[in-house]
């Protein structure tokens, strides 16, 4: 009697084990895998940072009217000369982003060393009319439209642009000689693309090419012999520019999704 309640017993025990083992090996078996949320690159934000490169300027100036005693051209008579130089500056702007697409308001202030020397030879002599132009900074006011996929951000951008641009004369050859120079503000438009990486989500770097033309204005070069006349239409006809950039964003947590 003692041997068959033992081995009941014991077979009570087996069988409690075997589904016991069976209800563990349900469960795990049926248990969700986890969810991890991917994290990934959030453009949106306030950033300043800085740009350098190199810009090409294309000048023209036609003169429109000549009774000084030392100028040599006529009206309709001109120059137009293209230059290169260094192109650096500052930026800062606002993205914001909504889904893949990144939309931004940008400003931009550059300084430039494009510069050019035009002798004419009209008479020839060596230093009748020498005509020396600059172009020194530029201002620029953009909005930014753009496609973001991992780190990466490519844009395009158009808007406002500005340029301080000079232009002077000078005749020192006899028997009639002066000088004379005046500085204009030029308003233009812009338009420009390019690549950024965010390698961190606060460090910001790019590339960028960016075309930009100017409004005709009019200097007086007559110097001291104003009231007399010797005016130009001068214009910068574009100033083109590709630049190396590099940003600091503020504010910029991950964004999930899952």
């Amino acid at each position: 009697m003692f041997n068959s309640r033992l081995m009941m017993a014991l077979a009570c025990s087996a069988m409690l084990g075997a589904g016991a083992a069976s209800a563990a090996d349900l469960s795990r078996a049926y248990t969700k895998a986890p969810v991890f949320a991917e994290a990934y690159y959030n453009w949106s934000g306030f950033y300043v940072g800085g740009q350098l490169g190199g810009s090409w300027t294309n000048e023209s100036w036609v003169n429109t009217a000549n009774n000084s005693i030392f100028g040599d051209l006529l009206p309709g008579q001109g120059f137009g000369q293209r230059s290169s130089g260094v192109f650096g500056g500052g930026q800062m702007g606002y993205n914001w982003q909504a889904s893949n697409y990144v939309f931004g308001l940008e400003g931009s202030i550059t300084g430039m060393n494009n510069r050019g020397t035009v002798n004419n030879n009209v008479f020839g002599l060596a230093q009748d009319d020498v005509f020396n132009w600059r172009t020194d900074y530029m201002a620029t006011v953009t909005g930014r439209v753009g496609y973001a996929w991992a780190n990466n951000l490519i844009y395009a951008k158009g808007g406002y642009a500005g340029v301080h641009s000079r232009l002077a004369v000078s005749d020192t050859v006899g028997p009639f000689t002066g000088s004379g120079s005046a500085t204009a503000w030029h308003n233009g438009w812009t338009i420009g693309a390019g690549w950024e990486y965010g390698v961190t989500q606060n460090w910001i770097v790019g590339l960028e090419y960016d075309y930009a033309t100017f409004q005709t204005k009019n200097y007086q070069l007559a110097g001291a012999a104003a009231p007399l006349l010797y005016t130009f239409d001068a214009r910068p006809r574009d100033i083109q520019s590709v630049v190396a950039r590099v940003s600091y964003k503020f504010g910029a947590p991950l964004i999930s999704r899952y």
